[in-house]
């Protein structure tokens, strides 16, 4: 008796060229066949029913609920997918919502291998993203971060849109290469200049787009790991240095934050947005809030975070509120920075700690007084013993054409403190 479960085997665009028997034996074997049209049609005498998926078919919500109902049902269903399933496809989600019944896998080359395997150039250390099904976000922030790369693309994102952007963005010191149909009788391999690509119209729905940076004669390097960025770099409210947290205490209230890769931060009373953006910079699929009421600081937000690649809709959002009532519906927080608060500050660090992961850190930056001694309070009433740093700092300026100087910054106190792993939060239910 065949057992329950769901086998998803990878295809090319050959269809069956290549196909081991392996793969045409998971097929024999099914209940149930589901797939592209293009590849249930390799089978076409498959004797049991078969779930069309993609265009003319079904959605794949609906064909992955409809194959955890038929494994339900003790049916053995195949699932036709392109290339490696586990690679942006299809085999991650099955394998999530089948367990515990049986699960199996048989990969084909993907398309990214096809296409670096035709241009004969090495890809392990290249960077992949899908933009296919997938918002386009990021796009400019991903490509100043890499010196090669694959997209995995649709019609949304196609490789012109995408030149498109590179080209708003000054991005255009790339070779191009899209494949199409990879691998099959339809396969087709062609180079472009980003501003080429950018006007391209016949491109087949099937395709790769790859790409390197060109050799110059200024070699790129990546960017720091650490940006330490200068005021000067940024737009702000008012002349001078201006309303923006200094690099010097802003590294350091990065480091107080404790950030890690895929986290998320609030950067309340964000100003010029030069925290957040900073740290959406040096930390790895970070998604950061800047958090700001006045709405020539919201602007200014948005134009620094475009100049730095730096989507509105991607890892970086303004919101334009006062704090703490616009925070209400944001994803919670791994950390949280408080560098201005229109004297709601006691009010925002008690809704900042109880939407905080456990282990999270709240940091607030206070430069006046009267703010220094609400910070510290406000640290106090919610049961913390913030750790805390006075950071003076002082920058050479030249004096009379010929010297060098020092000259003061304002004193800034860093107050922080981590919430315990042991709190939670008020929707959590106790674990019992």
């Amino acid at each position: 008796m065949k057992k329950p479960g769901v086998v998803v085997v990878g295809m090319g665009e050959d269809g069956c060229v290549g196909l081991s028997s392996r793969g045409f034996n998971a097929v024999a074997e099914a209940d149930v066949l589901v797939g592209a049209l293009r590849f249930l049609d390799f089978f076409g005498d498959f004797p049991g029913p078969k779930i069309q998926m993609g265009e003319g078919g079904a959605k794949l919500s609906d064909v992955v609920a409809r194959v955890v109902e038929l494994v339900a049902q003790k049916k053995r269903v195949a699932v036709l997918a392109s290339g490696d399933p586990m690679f942006f496809g299809i085999g991650a989600l099955l394998g999530r919502q089948i367990a515990p019944f049986p699960f199996e896998v048989i990969p084909h080359p993907s398309s990214v291998q096809w296409a670096f395997a035709r241009l004969g150039w090495k890809w392990d250390d290249a960077d992949v993203v899908s933009f296919h099904g997938r918002p386009l976000r990021d796009w400019i922030l991903t490509l100043r971060t890499t010196e090669k790369i694959a997209v995995l693309t649709d019609g949304e994102s196609s490789p012109p849109r995408l030149a498109a952007l590179m080209e708003a963005a000054g991005e255009i010191h790339w070779e191009c290469w899209v494949g199409e149909s990879l691998g099959g009788s339809g396969e087709r391999l062609r180079s472009f200049t980003v501003a080429e690509l950018a006007q391209e119209i016949d491109i087949g729905p099937l395709n790769l787009l790859v790409m390197r940076r060109k050799p110059s004669e200024d070699p790129w390097q990546p960017p720091a790991v650490i940006p330490f960025l200068g005021e000067s770099l940024f737009s702000k409210k008012v002349p001078k240095l201006g309303l923006i947290t200094k690099r010097e205490v802003r590294i350091l209230s990065l480091a107080a934050l404790g950030l890690r890769p895929g986290g998320t931060l609030w950067d309340v009373g964000a100003g010029s947005g030069s925290l957040s953006i900073e740290a959406v910079l040096m930390t790895p699929r970070l998604k950061a809030y800047a958090i700001e009421t006045d709405p020539e600081c919201v602007r200014m937000c948005e134009l620094n975070a475009g100049q730095f690649g730096l989507d509105l809709q991607g890892a970086y959002r303004v919101i334009h509120g006062l704090a703490p009532d616009c925070l209400a519906g944001l994803p919670r927080p791994d950390g949280v920075f408080i560098g201005g608060s229109k004297g709601q500050l006691g009010a925002i660090m008690k809704i900042a700690l109880q939407e905080l992961k456990p282990g999270g850190r709240l940091v607030v930056n206070a430069i006046t007084l009267e703010n220094v001694n609400e910070a510290y309070q406000g640290f106090l009433d919610l049961g913390l013993m913030p750790e805390l740093s006075l950071v003076q700092v002082s920058r050479g300026a030249p004096l009379a054409g010929k010297y060098l100087r020092y000259e003061a910054l304002n004193p800034v106190h860093i107050f922080w403190a981590e919430k315990p792993q042991n709190t939670l939060h008020p929707k959590e239910p106790p674990v019992i």
